[in-house]
């Protein structure tokens, strides 16, 4: 990796954090590249172990983690939260930021050659590691993710809108492709695991039922499912498309939470949805009104259009009785 240039367009970036972004820009074009030659290279879907939550890791995922952390020490980094990892890890003692990152989202995918990628959010360091990381969601000072896709993107936010970046491979560095991203208003697609159907609440059952309805129901129009199992592509589609994407809690063991960490995958992606004009919640509230409390604390994570996540949240709000009638009327496994 060459770390003497910049690996982004950094024009419409903060000063500050152009060398953490050109950084994060390197490893992934690295990664990148690395995904693309699957099976000619490494077996980097191969299983190698199991993270700090028991979710199993795959070759890359350690690899990604252990790259990123290299390419940030110089970069002004100071503390490095990895979803891969117990711990906090100092960088940089002299530097001015803290960062949290799932270095491989979706990695369950590599051999299946579907979309994966990272997602990273920017925090000032703070006076110690706890400091750093167990605060308000809503002190994050960047949020994004790369996409290793059919094109390898960057979608990334300052606070200030939503910007697209796109990897060019001639000159393997990123350049804006579009300054201000904005998540369609209308769509007709939404995106949840429904094998887990008769694990969710009655009222995530109620507002999925209503949907698969279609024109015949209350929703009055039909509806496309979409279920990736990458929260990267996942998100990518709706910042293009528009939709809604759910990951509610459920009441199998370990899922009373939900699934996806608040750190480094909720808080993020809440900060990109917000700026994109759209709304994230745990279903009922803001994800942004959060704060982090452990490192790898677990939050159910509703997103997209604010017209759906918004009606997600007032399926909640409705006493249980009437939720109870809704799914008696419209239930999906109904005689």
């Amino acid at each position: 990796m060459n770390s003497e240039r910049e690996h982004i367009d950094c024009a419409t970036i903060p000063e500050g954090l152009r060398p953490v972004l050109s950084a994060l820009s390197a490893v992934a074009a690295e990664v990148n590249e690395m995904i693309a030659i699957g099976p000619l290279g490494d077996a980097l879907g191969a299983a190698v172990g199991e993270n700090t939550d028991g979710d199993q890791q795959k070759a890359l995922d350690v690899l990604a983690d252990n790259m990123f952390a290299s390419a940030l020490r110089p970069a002004k980094v100071r503390f490095y939260a990895s979803e891969e990892r117990d711990t906090v890890d100092t960088l940089n003692q002299a530097g001015s930021y803290a960062i949290a990152i799932d270095p491989l989202d979706g990695s369950s995918n590599i051999d299946t050659n579907v979309s994966i990628g990272t997602i990273f959010s920017i925090y000032d360091a703070g006076e110690n590691a706890d400091a750093s990381f167990l605060r308000p969601v809503s002190e994050q000072i960047a949020g994004g993710y790369f996409i290793y896709g059919p094109q390898c993107a960057l979608i990334v936010t300052f606070g200030d809108g939503v910007q697209h970046f796109v990897l060019d491979p001639r000159d393997r560095t990123f350049h804006l492709a579009e300054a201000r991203m904005e998540i369609p208003a209308l769509a007709s697609e939404f995106a949840i695991n429904a094998s887990n159907y008769r694990h969710w609440s009655q009222p995530i059952r109620a507002y999925i039922d209503d949907c698969i309805a279609g024109e015949e129901g209350p929703r009055a129009k039909n509806f496309n499912m979409r279920w990736i199992a990458s929260l990267v592509a996942e998100t990518h589609r709706i910042m293009a498309r528009g939709g809604i994407f759910l990951y509610p809690s459920d009441d199998r063991p370990g899922y009373e939470h939900g699934r996806l960490r608040l750190l480094y995958e909720g808080a993020p992606i809440a900060f990109l949805a917000e700026q994109a004009g759209g709304a994230a919640t745990d279903g009922c509230d803001r994800i942004l009104d959060k704060t982090v409390t452990e490192l790898h604390k677990r939050a159910p994570l509703v997103f997209g259009t604010v017209e759906k996540v918004e009606r997600v949240a007032s399926y909640h709000d409705l006493p249980e009785v009437e939720v109870s009638a809704l799914f008696g009327n419209r239930g999906l496994f109904r005689a």
